[in-house]
């Protein structure tokens, strides 16, 4: 005895040492080892044991149960069976004995080892362990224990980790789904009990009409219904012991409902008990927000401190109000428990007959309580009552009716007891009286949702699309208008002024965009079922902003220096912002719904569409003629931004409509020639203006979007003769370094000037296309484009100074892009296009090849140069002919030897290693191509993947390179079939695949091998990459059926696959690791049962014979996928497991 009270005081010493903040890191370590070493001996646990019943040092204590908790879990397979009984008698005696005096978290520790024991001897060994819990449970002054051990292990037991095997977890599953009537059914008597205990007595006074007690109930919502006068009932006052208890009655429930499934075991009493406590988040509350709701008494030993946190009142020395503030943060904390509960029951999709009529109940309840929060009195507007509702009780609320619409609403909609149009009305109420932006942003998504039940239930119900669309109407007009009444500062100013506008999130949005964005999807969806209502509804609100911004002219005054808006009240000036921020707004509302207007619903469509345009025309005109954003205003950092933006906005929305103007020019441009001319040349006439260096980038690059959609979209026949393009032309031919625009708007000007040369023109025969001058034209332009870039041809054979390579390097970095950008856009289009494009071309390209060795070393360039060509045999391979195409793969393949490509990879992310890359994407698009051009090549570009990339990346991370040069073997190997196995797949098939004929075998299995290797490796992506590979090579070629494969390779990627199952190092993966054994073993199911299964097992260390017997046994002999998977997963479990326990016994113990 003496010796272990001196062993209990040395180890408080060093436990204190320990964590005192002077202790070095030197020291903590040595410490470490000494308890690490103490913890490994046997029977240290009896030392344990004294260490608990005698010390108060919360460190020794955790530290103790940390050793009984590392025996169970990882030694109690070799710990003598007497020990155990002792232990399990000791350790709950010692938790009866001190429950109330420890800190919680050793409370809840020390019930976790409890049922860790419990996880491991339930119910053989340890019969009594769960009946001991309902027994806690139903004793009153233990019944909160009772629930952390129900807790604990509704946890540990029900969704146990792997240290378990799957008989075992299924045994357990099926031991605690037989004890979940028993449990509900007492978790249903304390919540029923304490609730009538605390009610109030049937004698209180009814509560006066303005008090917010009498409800009207929804129309028909409650009709007949048991529970709409108990949920009418005023709430129960529950003290603070009550309180906790059931909370964590409903923490309980929460863990219980997540994983058992929906049955009658939930009880109608169950969910009216639960819908009590969850109407205690309708009250009001203290500004702060609930934490984590894991209670004092929660099972979990890394929970936060909360209700057992909160400051014991002084005698007298608490206000009144003090401790109803905490009261109500206690009942704020039950409605939220209960919300968490209700939302599990909503989560699961798949609801057995019986329990539908459960769950119209449920929501008829929450429905109640969703009424009550959206009610008004003269106190309070629903707003002020919803901003002094607990955060996270509003949180889960709104969870709730996500879940409800997107999982429950197509099988309620229909049911004549439940009033859709009724929850509607009410989630209208709610959405747009949410206190936060979150919560507003949460109830859009909702909406977003419901859009697309509606959109999808109508097309597939055409026949009574009109009584669906009749039944919503109003609460869809509702809803359009409010949202749009919230994206506008005239309505919505407070708000909208909280906007961040400046910070970027994760998606490259502001704040203030993504609330704009959210808003008109719902606008747009709207729009889809209610078109005329819509347009209706936004284009009188965008003509009433445009009036104001078309009014601007008069108030700009002219003088001889400067051009200024003579609006400078501050008054004037804040009202002019808030008018163009909605402008802006209204405009991007417009071009989103620019989609509805064309198509099928062209036609009825049209006048509607038209008046858009045209006005769209007219203001963008406005814009370039009045040059708003030259002028001075009195608010320069406010205005100046803000007519920019409008300008911007409305280019973008007319933009938005070119599909219509396509459909415009093909369809009735012959009746309203002139029409369509105008609208034409008056959008050309507000771009080209603009289109110079001196103007606002975002509104230069607004007109040459523009521009480009109207060369490649319309694409009207008289374009090129316009005045405003012809000046675009010179301009763009003309135009020096000095005077250049900036590089993004030079492509886009160039691509457009191209589209108009290159894209066939519609409505019109080839006869009527007029190649030949536009092929002349053409070549004129892409002679001037590149004019400064052929002279560079003359330097090939000079060394240049640093200083002319320089120059040499900007003139490369600008024209290749720009060539690469015009050949990019006609890739899909015509041959004839193509043609032209090549035509014009041609010298470029063959200055590029002679100047592509002088830049070798120059990685930025070779970068660019690669870019181009890389295009170049993507969309014009066909007219740049064998030979030559033949010639620069040549130039290329010479180019790079190996020390060069190894120098380019080892420099990660630099531009070098983009060059590598670049490379093999054009080696790609050559292997791909049909017939037998470049099968010459073959060799080589194999040669050079298995050879000189392949040994460089192979031990390397080098992730972009990696992949580049797998896609690479892929395809060579997918389009190339025939240069490996002569015979056809049918032959093969028919012939069983044991007559293949072979050529380059060793190749194919230096390729197969590469693949192999891969698979060893951490990489997930490349991992993912080429398992998706090797299953379309089998798809596409039966690569597992060929001899060579199935003889020699394939149970060693069996194997691999397996282990790396085992060592769980891409379990993201498990779904396609599996399937892609299944798919390899199903080649000869006989032989991989027979051979491979019982070798495979043989070569597993860590596990004994009769432990392989085990598993042999249990995967069973099937032959479909889904069973195969549960065996895969079944063994890849056990062998773990029993790795796991063989591991953790002592020396010298037999294994059973």
């Amino acid at each position: 005895m003496a010796s272990e009270e001196a062993s209990l005081r040395a180890l408080e010493s060093l436990m204190t040492e320990f964590f005192h903040s002077c202790t070095t890191n030197e020291r903590k370590r040595e410490i470490e080892e000494l308890l690490n070493n103490f913890a490994q001996q046997t029977g240290a646990w009896r030392h344990c044991l004294f260490f608990l019943s005698n010390t108060r040092n919360e460190y020794v204590m955790m530290y103790s149960l940390t050793v009984f908790e590392n025996l169970v879990n990882k030694m109690w397979i070799g710990v003598a069976s007497q020990d155990k009984m002792e232990i399990r008698s000791c350790l709950p005696k010692l938790l009866l004995a001190q429950h109330k005096s420890v800190p919680y978290f050793i409370r809840n520790k020390l019930c976790k080892v409890i049922v860790d024991i419990g996880r491991q001897d339930w119910p053989m060994f340890y019969h009594d362990f769960f009946t001991n819990t309902l027994q806690l449970i139903q004793s009153p002054a233990l019944a909160q224990l009772g629930l952390v051990m129900l807790k604990t292990t509704s946890e540990e037991l029900a969704c146990p980790r792997e240290d378990l095997s799957v008989a075992r977890k299924d045994e357990l599953r099926k031991l605690l789904l037989e004890q979940v009537p028993t449990v509900l059914g007492l978790l249903t008597g304390i919540l029923e009990t304490y609730w009538d205990k605390h009610s109030v007595i049937a004698s209180t006074p009814p509560p006066s009409p303005t008090s917010g007690e009498s409800v009207e109930l929804l129309g028909s919502l409650f009709q007949g219904s048991q529970y709409s006068k108990l949920l009418c009932q005023p709430m129960a006052a529950l003290d603070s012991e009550s309180q906790q208890l059931c909370c964590l009655v409903l923490e309980c429930l929460a863990h219980l409902f997540s994983w058992i499934p929906l049955s009658t075991s939930i009880t109608p009493t169950l969910l009216a008990s639960i819908f009590h406590f969850a109407r205690s988040g309708c009250d009001f509350r203290t500004k702060n927000k609930i934490g984590p709701f894991i209670s004092s008494n929660s099972s979990s030993s890394n929970g936060h401190l909360n209700l057992g946190t909160l400051p014991p009142a002084s005698n007298g020395g608490e206000s009144n109000e003090q401790q109803s503030e905490g009261s109500k943060m206690d009942r704020a904390r039950l409605g939220v428990l209960a919300m968490t509960c209700v939302n599990e029951l909503v989560s699961k999709n798949c609801v057995p007959v019986d329990f539908e009529e459960y769950l119209l109940r449920m929501f008829q309840q929450t429905f109640f309580l969703l009424q009550r929060l959206t009610r008004e009195n003269n106190a309070h507007t629903v707003k002020r009552r919803l901003q002094e509702l607990d955060e996270s009780y509003l949180e889960k609320f709104t969870d709730f009716l996500r879940l409800f619409v997107s999982v429950h609403l197509r099988r309620i909609e229909s049911s004549p007891q439940f009033p859709i149009v009724d929850f509607l009305a009410l989630l209208f109420k709610y959405t747009f009286n949410q206190p936060t932006h979150e919560g507003y942003f949460a109830c859009l998504d909702i909406w977003n949702v419901f859009l697309d039940f509606l959109t999808t239930k109508i097309k597939s119900r055409l026949a009574d699309r009109d009584s669906v669309l009749n039944r919503y109407k109003d609460a869809l007009v509702l809803l359009l208008r409010e949202v749009l009444n919230r994206i506008q500062f005239r309505c919505n100013q407070a708000q909208l002024e909280e906007l961040d506008d400046e910070t970027l999130d994760d998606d490259q949005q502001t704040e203030w965009q993504r609330y704009l964005r959210q808003s008109l999807e719902v606008v747009a969806k709207v729009m889809e079922l209610l078109p005329s209502h819509a347009f209706s509804t936004l284009f009188p609100v965008l003509q009433e902003n445009l009036e104001v911004y078309l009014g601007l002219q008069q108030f700009i005054v002219t003088t001889r220096t400067s051009r200024k808006l003579n609006i400078t009240a501050e008054n004037d000036c804040r009202r002019l912002h808030c008018s163009l921020r909605d402008l802006s707004s209204l405009l991007q509302a417009v071009g989103r719904l620019a989609e509805h207007f064309i198509g099928e619903v062209f036609a009825a469509r049209f006048s509607d569409a038209l008046a858009v345009v045209e006005r769209l025309v007219e203001v963008t005109c406005y814009g370039s003629q009045t040059s708003l954003y030259y002028l001075e205003t009195a608010a320069p950092s406010v205005l100046k931004p803000d007519l920019i933006d409008v300008h911007a906005q409305a280019l973008a929305a007319l933009q938005a409509y070119s599909h219509w103007l396509a459909q415009f020019y093909i369809e009735v441009h012959s009746q309203n020639q002139s029409q369509f001319l105008n609208l034409i040349t008056s959008a050309v006439d507000a771009s080209s203006p603009l289109i110079t260096a001196k103007v606002p980038e975002k509104l230069l690059l607004s007109a040459c979007h523009l521009l480009v959609s109207i060369t490649s979209t319309v694409r009207p026949v008289f374009l090129v003769t316009l005045p405003a393009v012809q000046n675009i032309f010179s301009l763009i031919t003309t135009e020096n370094q000095t005077h250049r625009l900036p590089q993004e708007a030079h492509m886009l000007v160039c691509r457009a000037l191209s589209n108009m040369l290159l894209l066939p023109w519609p409505n019109l025969p080839e006869s009527e296309q007029e190649w030949q001058t536009r092929s002349s034209n053409h070549a004129s332009l892409l002679a001037a484009l590149t004019r400064e870039y052929r002279i560079l041809r003359g330097t090939v054979n000079i060394t240049p100074r640093q200083r002319d390579l320089n120059d040499m390097k900007t003139v490369m970095q600008q024209t290749l892009p720009v060539l690469r950008d015009i050949v990019d856009s006609i890739s899909g289009e015509s041959t004839k296009s193509r043609q032209i494009c090549y035509q014009s071309l041609q010298e470029s390209v063959q200055v590029s090849l002679s100047l592509f060795p002088v830049f070798i070393q120059h990685p930025d360039v070779t970068d660019e140069m690669l870019a181009f060509f890389l295009t170049l045999f993507q969309a014009l391979r066909v007219q740049m002919g064998v030979a030559f195409t033949g010639q620069i793969i040549h130039t290329f393949l010479s180019m790079f030897t190996r020390e060069q490509l190894a120098a380019s990879i080892l420099q990660e992310g630099s531009a070098g290693c983009r060059v590598v890359q670049k490379f093999l994407k054009i080696l790609q698009v050559v292997v791909q191509e049909p017939g037998q051009a470049f099968k010459p090549f073959l060799p080589s570009i194999l040669s050079l993947c298995m050879e000189q990339v392949y040994p460089v990346v192979a031990e390397r991370s080098s992730p972009d390179v990696k992949a580049e040069m797998f896609e690479l073997l892929y395809q060579i190997l997918h389009q190339n079939w025939r240069y490996f196995f002569k015979t056809s797949v049918l032959t093969s098939v028919q012939r069983g695949g044991s007559e293949d004929t072979m050529e380059n075998e060793a190749q194919f299995i230096a390729a197969m091998q590469a693949f192999g290797q891969s698979f060893l490796q951490p990489d997930i992506h490349i991992f993912k990459q080429n398992l998706s590979y090797l299953e379309s090579l089998n798809t596409k070629h039966k690569l597992y059926h060929r001899k060579l494969f199935r003889t020699s390779m394939l149970f060693h990627f069996i194997n691999v696959l397996l282990q790396v199952l085992l060592h769980k190092s891409h379990d993201l993966l498990q779904e396609e690791i599996t399937l892609a054994i299944y798919n390899m073993a199903s080649v000869d199911f006989d032989a991989f049962y027979s051979a491979f299964m019982p070798e495979f097992l043989n070569s597993c260390q860590g596990v004994d014979t009769s432990q392989r017997a085990v598993l042999a046994r249990n995967f069973k002999l099937e032959r479909d996928l889904p069973s195969f998977t549960q065996s895969v997963q079944r063994l890849v479990n056990d062998l773990r497991y029993y790795r796991l326990c063989n591991s953790s016994l002592p020396t010298g113990v037999i294994k059973l």
